[in-house]
């Protein structure tokens, strides 16, 4: 069963050359359109089934932060459906959520009562918030004196530990230092084990392909592929880094002869051969201009492929390259 279910959802913004055509389209007997329709997204379809992790990934304008509002209520759809099965505890951008003039402590029971909590129930949960926030004596200073560190640090906690069934979140890890990003992590990893349902915003393809049960790639609107992150997250780096899409590997077509003499010329510098690593069925992208035919990790004094690294150690990177044009 879907926890969360997505059909055919589209998000119109009207655009308006000048601000006076606003006021003409609304006044023009014949209903002249003066706007152009920009579609934040269209025609999106997808599910989420109870306890999976679901990253959503995409260049900035492309619509990931329009859906995730759409979904916590925050906006309305133009047309199609969404329903979301449970109880929700969103982290969205730096500002939703938390009233800058109240005190953190404040805001901690007026987020809690917007969830449905009773303050008997809050103050239940409240060492647990303000031990992870670990924001000090700041909590009782009005939210707008918070750095943007500070003010993460007690939404994540607060959206952690009120028990939701489905968290939402909206690149606001980012903003964190390392040590609390981990920290966050771990918890998220935490939550997913007991069947909470998760579904972030992210341009961190590392923290998708680790946390991640599926990918959602969202360009220009519309959803460009979802499936399994390492996969959705390899097309997606290809895409950015070079407008094009992934390769999958095949067997490259260099003739075995080829391929010893490109190796002659690559050792003839060094008493000892290079050991190899073949790299075919591995996927591509690029412009096409050279091929990576081997590649090699060794140490340099041994001249032994490297299995562990501690630190410190000499090693080479050798790639094994055939090129098509000056480059």
């Amino acid at each position: 069963m879907s926890i969360i279910s997505v059909k055919n959802l589209s998000k119109v913004y009207k655009l308006y050359n000048n601000p006076k055509d606003r006021m003409k389209e609304a006044l023009n007997p014949f209903r002249k359109k003066y706007h152009q329709d920009f579609y934040a997204l269209k025609d999106i379809n997808f599910d989420v089934k109870k306890g999976e992790t679901v990253g959503i990934i995409g260049k900035n304008g492309s619509g990931k932060s329009t859906l995730l509002k759409i979904l916590t209520g925050v906006l309305t759809p133009t047309s199609g459906a969404y329903s979301v099965n449970g109880k929700i505890s969103s982290l969205l951008e730096l500002g939703a959520g938390f009233n800058p003039e109240l005190s953190g402590l404040e805001n901690i029971y007026f987020n809690g009562s917007i969830i449905g909590y009773t303050k008997k129930e809050m103050d239940e949960k409240l060492e647990d918030i303000l031990s992870f926030a670990d924001i000090g004596e700041f909590v009782y200073q009005p939210v707008k004196s918070y750095s943007s560190g500070m003010y993460v640090r007690l939404a994540f906690a607060v959206a952690i530990n009120v028990e939701p069934e489905v968290l939402i979140v909206d690149e606001a890890l980012s903003v964190g230092d390392i040590r609390f990003q981990l920290k966050c992590f771990r918890k998220l990893k935490e939550i997913q084990d007991a069947g909470t349902t998760i579904l972030f915003v992210t341009h961190d393809t590392g923290a998708v392909i680790n946390y991640c049960s599926q990918a959602i790639w969202l360009h220009d609107g519309i959803i460009k592929d979802m499936g399994n992150p390492n996969d959705i997250c390899k097309k997606y780096t290809s895409f950015m880094s070079y407008d094009m899409e992934t390769v999958e590997g095949k067997k490259d077509n260099i003739s075995s002869s080829s391929k010893k003499e490109i190796t002659k010329i690559s050792n003839d510098k060094n008493e000892k051969k290079i050991p190899w690593q073949s790299v075919e069925g591995c996927s591509s992208f690029g412009e096409g201009g050279a091929k990576i035919t081997g590649v090699s990790l060794y140490f340099a004094d041994s001249f032994e492929p490297v299995d562990v690294l501690e630190g410190g150690e000499e090693v080479v990177l050798a790639l094994e390259v055939e090129t098509f044009k000056d480059i």
